[in-house]
């Protein structure tokens, strides 16, 4: 049997499955954390413990490639014997905030200047630059997580052009203006086969020696394919620990406060947030429950009739406001309010940054998406399925596998061995289990929360900021 190993290093577990052409899955294994480490050697040690349980009655003796994604927005700087100069940036660092005024000064006139925030990789490499200047130049590459894991497999020092489109943006020239030598590595397709796995790896990655070892993207690009997605005119939403949102357009058209990326062929027009999953987690610990499970079933009690409005910037945004100033808030919280009421405007919260999200990217397309293909772990949850329906005034449709990243590696790792023709040809294997159908009659009423949600939106960000100074004095 044809197997390959599809591995997904993500924001609160690293995942590993093997699985078959047919996206039939044949072991899995995950490792779970609360906050997930910025040591890159972390990553590598959960690598080589999950290929240890995979290697059950021998299954790595049936793999032939090896496929990984993993969280992007994240710079491992390398020296030139390919040692780690100090801990990762991990994507929600947005300690550069102060240098953007002497960073965008420095990048007057450069294309890439509308799209530089605190979390731009520019941005990460210019604070280091200032506040690290011998690290700086001692910097021979910079790679995403996914890349030092491939290179740790290979020995091969490679980037691809899609999770490094903003540092392949950038450029050398800018780079080297901060102090930089030419840190930015050979850049190759997703697709493409980065090297084979090396002699000498640790345990049962031993057994994996020669098998190629596939690009990749980021753990987005990855999870679209396996949502069956990376198609025009499609939406995709992905529920983790974050939420990240984006339409399939066969043009590049600029959308305000959203990324427009190359995919190959198709642009994808949104980006990733800071609320999702996790924001939830927060409200179960504030409200003295044991799991996200446990509040959802505060959604069967009785709610009060005065709507809750909930602001979910516990730890500001990206995707569209890249402003690490703002906060979170409850707007019109009543005394007869309860825990059921808060659930829902939590719920409520991040769906309507969904539809601010897919509102601007349609806009910027001309054109609306047929439906939005919903995954990760926000869609084992019917009734949040359900009110994203509801908001976004669009079908939402889960698909028939709970690890789309991992399926979506899959996808990608056979196509490079030739099993697929192209991507929509893997694409075709995805198989949607269910979709939640907006109901008219809730139209009206969320169309008009949306209206006050942007109200409050501008009338709660300026007291944020000001809150922001206060905190970080």
């Amino acid at each position: 049997m044809s197997l390959v190993l599809a591995c997904d290093l993500g924001g609160s577990s690293f995942r590993a499955a093997l699985l078959d052409a047919n996206g039939g899955v044949h072991g899995i294994v995950s490792e779970r954390y609360t906050r997930v480490s910025d040591d890159p050697a972390v990553w590598w040690a959960m690598l080589c413990r999950a290929v240890e349980q995979l290697n059950a009655d021998a299954a790595l003796a049936q793999v032939e490639a090896v496929a990984i994604s993993a969280f992007t927005r994240t710079q491992v700087v390398l020296d030139g014997a390919h040692r780690v100069l100090g801990r990762a940036t991990l994507w929600d660092d947005s300690a550069a905030e102060p240098l953007l005024p002497r960073l965008r000064a420095r990048l007057a006139g450069h294309a890439e200047l509308p799209a530089t925030n605190a979390f731009h990789p520019a941005a990460r490499l210019f604070r280091l630059a200032q506040q690290q200047p011998d690290v700086a130049r001692a910097a021979a590459a910079v790679l995403e997580p996914k890349d030092y894991l491939n290179l740790r497999l290979t020995g091969v020092c490679a980037i691809d052009r899609v999770a490094s489109a903003r540092l392949i943006a950038t450029g050398t020239a800018a780079l080297q203006s901060f102090g930089y030598a030419d840190i930015i590595p050979t850049t190759v397709e997703p697709t493409a086969i980065v090297g084979r796995v090396q002699p000498g790896s640790p345990g049962a990655l031993a057994q994996l020696e020669g098998r190629p070892v596939v690009a990749m993207a980021h753990d987005t690009w990855a999870s679209v394919i396996g949502l069956g997605a990376l198609r025009e005119g499609y939406a995709y939403n992905l529920s983790g620990t974050t939420e990240v949102l984006g339409v399939m357009a066969r043009q590049a058209v600029p959308a305000e406060g959203l990324l427009t990326v190359d995919w190959g062929g198709l642009h994808q027009i949104g980006g990733p947030s800071q609320v999702g999953g996790d924001t939830l987690v927060w409200l179960a610990a504030l409200l003295g429950k044991g799991s996200v499970a446990d509040l959802t079933q505060l959604l069967e009690a009785p709610r009060d009739r005065p709507p809750l409005l909930f602001l979910p910037y516990l730890l500001g945004e990206r995707t569209p406001y890249w402003d690490p100033s703002l906060r979170g808030a409850f707007i019109g919280l009543h005394r007869s309010h309860g825990p059921a009421d808060c659930m829902q405007a939590v719920l409520e919260g991040v769906a309507f940054l969904n539809r601010l999200v897919l509102e601007r990217a349609e806009a910027a397309c001309g054109a609306p998406v047929s439906e939005i293909r919903l995954g990760g772990g926000g869609a084992a949850n019917a009734a949040w399925c359900q009110i994203k329906a509801d908001i976004c005034e669009r079908p939402i449709a889960v698909v028939d596998s709970a690890e789309v990243g991992l399926s979506g590696a899959a996808i990608v790792a056979y196509l490079a061995l030739g099993r697929f023709g192209d991507l929509a040809a893997g694409q075709s294997l995805v198989r949607v289990r269910e979709t939640y159908r907006p109901r008219p009659e809730r139209a009206p009423g969320y169309r008009w929360l949306f209206q006050l949600f942007r109200e409050a939106e501008a009338a709660v960000a300026p007291v944020s900021r000001q809150l922001a100074t206060i905190g970080a004095a």
